[in-house]
């Protein structure tokens, strides 16, 4: 049996990630890269992995996906370009009308029908047309914060109230997502990019309350209410893709809301900042059910949120690859899981 064949679309800090997972794997290869950024452009993939390429077949990266996917047999694109739907939404539409497979990384694809339900229905029909099928999936959104919820409340007679709550570190994240939290402007920058919607701080709270409230029936009786405030750091911190000097914003805190008949029935608690140990800033994720029975869930430290991310969306890859056609969310496809053998095991090539 063939191995398993997939490009990746945007190779910084997560798609590069997701090849080196990918690299580590048995029954998967990677067949192209495309990428926009000049310092990449031309270069082998593995020379910009820092990997040895061994007897593998070479990977030069292209900023052309006409010329990454063309005359290949491609299973899945690994799409890690942007955080929301209309933004990737051309990127999807080409990819699906080549006929392969996605994942997307898109915050915003794990639940799209939550803010962009026409556009959800039109990839539907496109994935439909074209006999394969679109996911998009994370850490959060996509696990922490919406699917291990729903999961626990498997073992609920009824549920009053759900609380889910993430601290966690922004530092393994590329350039788009410090630009979504503000990280590394004034106060003064974040409060106005929030007042006048130029911050997006954390994208997903209204598809991770979303899938919850859909998932058990809950209807929504109100728009998702959310509030964003800056965390100020006292100390200089950096990582790969950000510098934060003292007095300016190492992050955002942010709060989400979603009613159900006028009564509060989901929070979400969610702040998160680069290098938080060096203010003393313990990360962990926190699932509160309040039902019969309550459920309490405590995770110490936070499920690392790039290589959380990272892993969904590889080991998703075999999950979308078998699914019927259309848009999918993880509430549609088998539960994740960690894949340890040959991925071509997991393929049903009938």
């Amino acid at each position: 049996m063939e191995n398993v064949r997939v490009i990746i679309w945007g190779f910084g800090a997560m798609g590069s990630g997701m090849a080196d997972m990918l690299l580590k794997k048995k029954g998967v290869e990677i067949v192209g890269v495309c990428d926009r950024n000049e310092a990449r452009v031309g270069k082998s993939m593995y020379e910009v992995l820092g990997v040895d390429k061994g007897n593998r077949a070479e990977v030069i990266i292209s900023n052309d996906i006409e010329e990454v996917t063309s005359n290949k047999n491609i299973d899945v694109a690994l799409i890690a370009t942007d955080s929301f739907t209309a933004k990737t939404f051309d990127k999807l539409k080409l990819i699906l009308e080549k006929k392969i497979n996605i994942v997307s990384t898109a915050e915003e694809m794990a639940y799209p029908q939550a803010q962009e339900p026409e556009l959800a229905k039109k990839l539907n029909e496109i994935a439909k047309a074209n006999g394969v099928t679109v996911l998009g999936t994370g850490i959060n959104p996509g696990l922490i914060m919406d699917l291990l919820v729903v999961t626990l409340t498997g073992a609920c007679i009824d549920v009053d109230h759900i609380k889910a709550e993430r601290v966690n570190s922004l530092s393994p994240f590329g350039h788009a997502v410090m630009e979504e939290q503000g990280v590394g402007i004034t106060k003064e920058e974040f409060i106005k990019g929030a007042e006048d919607g130029t911050l997006a701080g954390h994208v997903g709270f209204a598809e991770s309350i979303g899938m919850i409230t859909d998932a058990i029936g809950w209807k929504l009786s109100d728009e998702i209410k959310q509030t964003m405030a800056p965390i100020v750091s006292n100390v200089y911190r950096k990582t790969k893709y950000v510098e934060v000097q003292p007095g300016n914003v190492a992050g955002c805190n942010m709060l989400g809301y979603g009613y159900v008949d006028g009564d509060l029935k989901v929070e979400m608690v969610h702040p998160q900042q680069v290098e938080p140990q060096l203010e003393g800033t313990d990360t962990g994720d926190y699932i509160t059910i309040k039902g019969t029975p309550d459920i309490n869930m405590s995770i110490k430290p936070e499920v690392p949120g790039g290589i959380g991310t990272i892993a969904m969306c590889v080991n998703m890859i075999p999950h979308v690859i078998n699914s019927k056609a259309g848009l999918k969310t993880m509430l549609d496809l088998p539960v994740p899981r960690a894949i340890m053998g040959d991925m071509r095991d997991l393929i049903d090539r009938d």
